[in-house]
Formats: C-alpha cells, sequence, structure tokens
C-alpha cells in the first residue's frame, strides 16, 4: 500500500510540475510490431514515441534521435510442455539517419535500452538468469504517407541479453517487423 501511494503521489508531482517545467508528455508516434525468434519463440508489441529536440545535418545524411516506450509479450515453448507468456516493458533511445539530407524515404536506426521481464525468460533450450536486459536493435525502415510522411514500415533486428553481467545469458534474437503511426 505505501508504495502505491508514493508512485501516485509522484504522478500526481510530475504532473503538476510538467506545465511549470513546459515538459510536454504528448507522444509523437505509436508502434505495433511482431516478430519472431529461434525455435518458435514469437513476440508482439505496442509502443509510444517521443521525438528529441535534436537533428543533424552531415554533408549527405540528416541524424535525428527519439525514445520508444514498448509493451512487448513473448510465446515461447514452456518447460515441461505447453507454451508460456512473458512480458515485457521497454525504454529504448535511439538514433536514425536518412540518406540524401534527410529527404529520403528511407532510414537506418539504432538503439540501445533497457527491459524489464515480469518472469525470467525459460525454454527447453534456453534459460536468462535475469529480467532486467539490454534491448538492442539495428533497422531499416521507410515512411510512406505523402509529404508528411506519417507512417512507417520497417524491419528489426532485436537482441535481449544481459550483456554478461550474470550467467547464464544466452540471450534471445528476434526479427521484427514494424508499423508506426506518427502524429
Amino acid at each position: 500500500m505505501k508504495s502505491t501511494t508514493m508512485l501516485l503521489a509522484g504522478a500526481a508531482l510530475l504532473a503538476a510540475t510538467g506545465p511549470a517545467l513546459a515538459v510536454d508528455f504528448r507522444p509523437d508516434a505509436v508502434a505495433l510490431e511482431a516478430g519472431f525468434g529461434k525455435n518458435g519463440t514469437r513476440m508482439a508489441g505496442v509502443g509510444l514515441g517521443w521525438d528529441w529536440d535534436f537533428e543533424r545535418m552531415r554533408r549527405k545524411a540528416e541524424l535525428t534521435a527519439h525514445t520508444e516506450l514498448l509493451v512487448n509479450r513473448w510465446r515461447y515453448d514452456a518447460v515441461g510442455g505447453g507454451s508460456d507468456l512473458l512480458t515485457q516493458l521497454v525504454v529504448l533511445p535511439s538514433l536514425r539517419m536518412r540518406l540524401d539530407r534527410g529527404a529520403s524515404p528511407w532510414f537506418i536506426e539504432l538503439g540501445i535500452g533497457a527491459s524489464y521481464m515480469d518472469r525470467n525468460y525459460e525454454t527447453p533450450r534456453k534459460r536468462f538468469s535475469t529480467r532486467w536486459n539490454f534491448y538492442d536493435v539495428v533497422g531499416v525502415g521507410h515512411t510512406v504517407g505523402g509529404p508528411e510522411g506519417r507512417h512507417e514500415v520497417g524491419l528489426r533486428w532485436n537482441h535481449n541479453s544481459n550483456a554478461g553481467l550474470k550467467n547464464p545469458n544466452p540471450g534471445e534474437n528476434f526479427l521484427q517487423l514494424r508499423y508506426v503511426h506518427r502524429f
């Protein structure tokens, strides 16, 4: 009960100070993703994205940044038969590069974030030793939807592991298909 009260008090304080600090918590995008890993592991998720006030022009490319908050659901083979589920919460800062000084509809992105799972991932073939893991992505995508570019489709490779902080650390990789709608 005490932790719930503290959480609510903190949220109320943050909400009250937001306007005073000119902080805008409204997301800039919503994402849907689905993917598959080895040995039948599958995942699906939803997320929100916030663009950073960061843009760098290089000779031939534009570099921007954003942060995503994702909630993923994994389905995998359970120890002892059947299947099991876990929920993963992810915070993912990412960099994005567009060629042609930002005019290209194609982009490349790279991100290293953190995730928390509601249980340890354990299949007949592998077992994670931690619920806290790194969440790394490398992806390519395409912006569609006219000059506003409100829609994105992309393909990402995602790696989840604790970077060897505790063993066993077999990691899990996913190939993900993503759709993003920008506001």
